[in-house]
């Protein structure tokens, strides 16, 4: 089974330079009677439908498979909700590890955080000077919640 172990960090962009290189992503979700959360989206020129697991800490099961991008537009105006997360992805590389730093946009204007995906939930990964506060397991922060509760209404 396909296990994604991901921590979530506030970032402060004061501290911060980003490159002009990156990828604007829109993605949505399609609504389930379970804790599952199941994404399109769109990045760049790729489209992916993902199946993401309940949060376990930093832990959950994810599933994730390239689609057609016109199968991706047609999921998300006729299957996924609304609003969309809109958001500028940037990826800075750091030791053996990237991190991924997205800059939300539309309802979510304000929002940055950053991600950094692990090979196990104890393993040591450098921390940026521009890194804030863990929320990793903040519900609030997740991109299916954003939905339902945008930033803006914080």
């Amino acid at each position: 089974m396909a296990k994604e172990i991901e921590r979530k960090f506030l970032i402060d962009l004061s501290k911060l330079t980003l490159s002009s290189k990156g990828i604007v992503i829109k993605q949505g979700y399609i609504p389930t009677a379970t804790k599952t959360a199941v994404r399109v989206r769109v990045k760049g020129e790729q489209a992916f439908l993902t199946l993401k697991g309940e949060n376990r800490g930093a832990v959950r099961s994810e599933f994730e498979y390239p689609i057609s991008m016109s199968d991706a537009q047609a999921m998300l105006a006729e299957l996924c909700q609304s609003p969309y997360i809109d958001k500028t992805r940037y990826e800075i590389p750091l030791g053996p590890h990237i991190w991924e730093v997205d800059v939300f946009h539309g309802d979510n204007q304000g929002l940055c955080v950053a991600e950094i995906e692990l090979g196990a939930e104890d393993e040591a990964f450098a921390k940026p000077d521009w890194l804030g506060p863990e929320v990793t397991g903040d519900a609030r922060y997740y991109n299916v919640s954003l939905v339902s509760l945008p930033y803006k209404l914080w």
